[in-house]
C-alpha cells in the first residue's frame, strides 16, 4: 500500500501544473470572474488539455485515447482550476460513452473530434424533474421513419450546454416491464438536428456553462444512437464511479487553495502584539484544514486505485465523494475564519472558493443520494427504489 506518489506521479503532477499556470490561467484571468467563457476560448483549453490526455483519458490508446488510469487522471485533474475541470471531465465523460458504446463506424465519425477538442460536446441525463434516478427520464424518443428518431424533451444541469456541438442525449423508448423508462442513448450533432439550449445562471464555477437544452420534435438519425435499448444504465454507472472521487478532488484542489491563503496570513497578520498564527485557537484552524485536505485526498486517491485494481467501487466511489466535499467546504470555511474580515471579501477569493466548492455535491450524486449507495453496499438492501 502506498500513500506517497511515486516519482512519475509526481512528474505528472508538476507538468499539468506547469500547463495550468503558462496556458489556462490568462485565459481565465483575461475573462470576467462572474461570466461564462467565450466558446473559442472553452475551445482552446479543452485542446490544450487534450495534449495532456485529459479529454481522453479512459479511451483506450487503440482508439486514440490516453488509456491511463483511473489515479493517474484523477492527480492530474486535481492541478486543474475546477471551473475547468468541469469543461474537461464534460468532454471526457462522453469520449468514454461513445467510445464503450459505439460501432466501429460512430467511433470513426465522432471520437477524433471530441478527443482533439474540435468539436464540443456534453452528456445530457438529468431533467427538470429527474435527478438522482435516471430512469425516470420523460425525453422521448420516437420512431420517425426508417432513418430518424424524433425527440423530444428536455435537459437540465448539463455541463458544456450552451456551447456543444454534439450532445449524448438519454431518452425513453417505452416502458420495460417494471414500468421503468427503457433508456437509449442518442448522439445529437447540433448541425444537422438544432436544438435550443440556454445557461443556468448559478452561485458558483460561474465561468463555465451549465445550461438547460430544449429539444422540440428533434430529428435524429438512427445511425447516431449508441449501444442497444436498456443498456444506458449500466454505462452511465461506469463512468460515474470514477466521476465522483475526481470531483472530491476538485474540492481538495480549492481547499489546499484556502489553506495555503491562510497559512501566508497567519505568518503575516498580527493581533494583541503578535503573528496571529502564534494564538492557539488560529492553530487549531489551520491544523483542522490541513487535516481535512490530507484525508480527503487519500481517501479518493484510495478509490481510484480501487478502481483500477477491478474492485467493485461503488461504496468507496460515493464514500469519497461524499466525505470529501463536507470536509472541504468546512476546510474552507476555517480558512476565511483565519482571515476575519478579508475571509468575506471579493479581493481575496476565498468566497469564490466557498461558492464554487458549495456547486460540487450535486453532480454525480448528492451527498444523500450517495449516503443511501454506501448503506446498501454495507446491507445488501436497496433504500431509495422498491
Amino acid at each position: 500500500m502506498q500513500f506517497q506518489l511515486n516519482s512519475e506521479q509526481r512528474e505528472i503532477q508538476e507538468a499539468v501544473r506547469r500547463m495550468v499556470d503558462r496556458e489556462i490561467n490568462p485565459i481565465l484571468a483575461k475573462n470576467d470572474p462572474d461570466r461564462p467563457l467565450p466558446k473559442d476560448d472553452v475551445k482552446t483549453i479543452l485542446q490544450i488539455c487534450a495534449t495532456q490526455g485529459l479529454t481522453s483519458a479512459r479511451v483506450p490508446e487503440s482508439a486514440g485515447g490516453a488509456g491511463m488510469p483511473a489515479l493517474t487522471y484523477g492527480i492530474m485533474v486535481e492541478q486543474l482550476p475546477p471551473v475547468v475541470l468541469f469543461m474537461v471531465i464534460g468532454q471526457e465523460v462522453t469520449a468514454t460513452r461513445i467510445y464503450y458504446e459505439s460501432t466501429p463506424e460512430q467511433k470513426e465519425r465522432f471520437l477524433p473530434d471530441i478527443i482533439a477538442g474540435r468539436r464540443i460536446t456534453c452528456t445530457g441525463t438529468t431533467e427538470p424533474d429527474v435527478g438522482s434516478d435516471p430512469r425516470g427520464v420523460k425525453t422521448r424518443a420516437e420512431d420517425d421513419g426508417p432513418d430518424h428518431f424524433r425527440v423530444t424533451g428536455r435537459k437540465m444541469w448539463i455541463t458544456n450546454a450552451s456551447i456543444c456541438d454534439l450532445i449524448n442525449v438519454t431518452a425513453s423508448v417505452g416502458k420495460d416491464a417494471r414500468g421503468l423508462a427503457s433508456m437509449i442513448r442518442l448522439i445529437v450533432d447540433r448541425d444537422e438536428s438544432p436544438f435550443e439550449a440556454h445557461e443556468i445562471p448559478t452561485l458558483g464555477l460561474r465561468q463555465g456553462h451549465l445550461g438547460e437544452v430544449a429539444f422540440d420534435h428533434c430529428r435524429v438519425p438512427k445511425a447516431n444512437m449508441l449501444g442497444e435499448a436498456g443498456d444506458a444504465a449500466r454505462v452511465l454507472t461506469l463512468t460515474w464511479l470514477a466521476n465522483r472521487p475526481i470531483i472530491a478532488l476538485s474540492a481538495v484542489h480549492m481547499a489546499q487553495r484556502a489553506l495555503d491563503l491562510a497559512l501566508r496570513y497567519a505568518g503575516e497578520r498580527q493581533q494583541f502584539g503578535k503573528l496571529i498564527g502564534g494564538h492557539q485557537l488560529v492553530q487549531k484552524l489551520l491544523a483542522d484544514t490541513a487535516m481535512a485536505i490530507t484525508t480527503s485526498r487519500l481517501l479518493c486517491y484510495h478509490a481510484l486505485e480501487s478502481i483500477d485494481s477491478g474492485e467493485r467501487a461503488n461504496q468507496i466511489s460515493a464514500m469519497a465523494k461524499r466525505y470529501s466535499l463536507e470536509a472541504c467546504q468546512r476546510a474552507i470555511s476555517m480558512a476565511m475564519e483565519v482571515h476575519g474580515a478579508m475571509g468575506i471579501s471579493r479581493e481575496l477569493g476565498l468566497e469564490q472558493l466557498f461558492r464554487d466548492c458549495r456547486m460540487l455535491p450535486i453532480p454525480d450524486g448528492t451527498n444523500q443520494i450517495l449516503t443511501l449507495i454506501e448503506g446498501r453496499e454495507l446491507t445488501g438492501i436497496q433504500a431509495y427504489r422498491a
